[in-house]
């Protein structure tokens, strides 16, 4: 904290300034400016570790048809990694706890993270995307 340029630290972007490393990369810093956590900011090969060891998202879009909402007995807190975990390198749909959905290839699972592809149909691409099982009500994979 509070560091000069080029002196590292364990938290970025508290106090630093660009290009200076750090164990979790995206808050407070762009685009190449290395770390260990993926996801968070960053896009693939850009100094932080790949979790898909060179796996980029897939060719062409996600599919056209959205699975229907399946109405559980119950609500989960949290959604588990163990559970998405089967669902790595397949077409996900994710719907967040703010009742907003989105395709996502995912490539990564941490214990409390999901990082991957988020496709942004605006834009009609895949973009690098990281983000908290505790925000995802449900999800869905093909």
């Amino acid at each position: 904290m509070g560091q000069g340029p080029g002196q590292g630290g364990f938290y970025p972007g508290f106090g630093q300034g660009p290009g200076q490393g750090g164990f979790y990369p995206g808050f407070g810093q762009g685009p190449g400016q290395g770390g260990f956590y993926p996801g968070f900011g960053q896009g693939p090969g850009q100094g932080d570790f790949d979790p898909g060891f060179g796996q980029g998202p897939p060719q062409g879009p996600p599919p056209s048809d959205i699975p229907p909402v399946q109405q559980n007995q119950f609500e989960a807190f949290a959604v588990d990694p163990g559970g998405i975990r089967g669902c790595l390198y397949r077409f996900t749909y994710i719907r967040l706890n703010n009742g907003r959905g989105f395709w996502f290839y995912p490539t990564f699972v941490g214990r409390n993270s999901v990082a991957g592809y988020r496709w942004r149909r605006r834009q009609y691409r895949w973009e690098y995307f990281g983000i908290d099982l505790d925000r995802i009500r449900s999800f869905s994979c093909r």
